[in-house]
């Protein structure tokens, strides 16, 4: 593009914040919408992004997470210790459910609409010029927030892989890496050790790195990028277990062992999924290595602040129960290992019934999702309103062919009237499938 036609755009008319929201989400590409067309496997945008807003992600420490399941929780549970602590918090999160601002938050608070308008219009002639994604330009937009906002730490989620992944232009105090399962195999590769590889491209010189468990195919992936990397590992799992875990005054309550100790720990958490438990012993590790770099990640600041999570940070969609009688939850799972997490904790929870509403994407494994869903449930197959989104019918056809009967519905919100009216107050409601889903469920914020 000739040099005059950028400078151009420098002239582009200021855009309010209802334009500017529409700029973002419908002018950019953008991963809901349409996909892996969105993802680019380069970080030549975010550089010059960050280039042009004068490095803000060099103004602040960091803390990097990434993982095929369980990274989101790992990352709000880790905001809320350090919050708790009493550090500046910033939190960079992936997607959103209800509104983009909830990506960027600092000390549990979104950022203000005013500054996303005002950043949007500062790097717009930019944009025009590069064309960045939805994410790439999210991502950009947290750095500046955090370094103007003068945070002491931010924990900074990854997208979508790592190595390749926007927010993988940091350096930050700690790499975390939370588990390695089936998803986004047609970006990441199409085994468990290529996508290992993506996940452990986080893996910083000389920054020490957290990795929540391993598998067979996987632990040697991390070994070497360590080593390759002069980089401190260590395996959450092979440090601490969880002996024992129950349910009390809805909150989830886990009995912890660690290596050479005697005294076991009891932690207790707002975050009820069971799938936690491997959450908590990834956040554990994660604070000491974060004590030993000087931060203050003790275990009285651990104990106050986990059954707080959700207070603290505004974190929604992980077994999050948003009605009694009958008790309606909602959870984010839609990869294999997801839902194989949701289907055990199905069979721990007491209920009459189980009324599943579930819709999904279509680049999603969704024979194998849906064939590891119970089949004594009473099903409704729904859809996000996006582009990617599998439509219901389909959804239905797929379901029938396993043995899944059930009913189709347009909306996620006339598929949850339908199930109330029909539920018993015994009865268990559970909307899953899609994060997209499950944030057009209207509930209370």
């Amino acid at each position: 593009m000739p040099s005059h036609c950028g400078m151009a755009f420098l002239f582009l008319q200021p855009m309010n914040y209802k334009e500017t929201i529409d700029y973002l989400t419908g002018r950019l590409p953008m991963f809901s919408r349409v996909g892996s067309a969105a993802f680019k496997k380069d970080l030549t945008n975010t550089f010059k992004l960050c280039s042009y807003l004068g490095d803000p992600q060099k103004k602040f420490k960091s803390i990097h997470v990434a993982g095929t399941n369980g990274k989101g929780s790992v990352s709000h549970m880790l905001a809320a210790i350090l919050q708790t602590a009493g550090y500046k918090t910033g939190l960079y999160t992936s997607p959103h459910l209800k509104d983009l601002r909830e990506r960027i938050k600092v000390s549990g608070k979104m950022t203000e609409e005013k500054f996303v308008t005002d950043f949007t219009n500062r790097i717009r002639s930019l944009a025009e010029e590069i064309e960045p994604s939805f994410f790439e330009i999210t991502v950009a937009m947290a750095f500046e927030y955090f370094a103007e906002q003068k945070v002491d730490v931010a924990v900074i989620e990854v997208g979508l892989g790592g190595r390749f992944d926007s927010t993988n232009v940091i350096t930050p105090e700690l790499s975390v890496i939370t588990n390695i399962g089936w998803d986004h195999m047609n970006m990441l590769g199409d085994s468990l050790d290529k996508i290992a590889f993506e996940k452990a491209g986080i893996i910083k010189e000389n920054i020490p790195a957290v990795v929540g468990e391993v598998l067979p195919e996987t632990k040697d992936v991390f070994i070497q990028k360590a080593k390759e990397k002069n980089a401190p590992l260590s395996i959450a799992s092979q440090r601490r277990q969880a002996t024992n875990w129950h349910w009390e005054k809805q909150e989830l309550v886990v009995e912890v062992s660690e290596q050479h100790k005697t005294d076991h720990q009891i932690y207790h958490l707002d975050l009820t999924g069971i799938y936690q438990v491997k959450n908590l012993l990834t956040v554990l590790e994660a604070c000491f290595q974060l004590r030993q770099l000087g931060w203050n990640t003790g275990e009285k600041i651990m104990q106050k602040a986990l059954p707080n999570v959700k207070k603290i940070t505004g974190l929604h969609g992980r077994w999050e129960i948003i009605h009694h009688k009958p008790d309606v939850v909602l959870d984010v799972a839609h990869n294999v290992d997801g839902i194989k997490q949701i289907a055990e904790q199905i069979e721990v929870t007491d209920y009459r019934q189980l009324h599943l509403i579930i819709g999904m994407v279509k680049d999603k494994e969704v024979e194998k999702v849906i064939s590891l869903l119970p089949r004594e449930a009473d099903y409704y197959f729904t859809k996000a309103h996006i582009p990617r989104a599998l439509p219901e019918d389909q959804l239905a056809i797929k379901a029938k062919s396993i043995g899944l009967e059930g009913e189709t519905f347009a909306d996620v919100n006339t598929a949850l009237q339908a199930a109330l009216a029909k539920a018993h107050k015994e009865d268990l409601i559970l909307i899953c499938g899609s994060v997209f889903l499950v944030g057009e469920v209207n509930f209370p914020s």
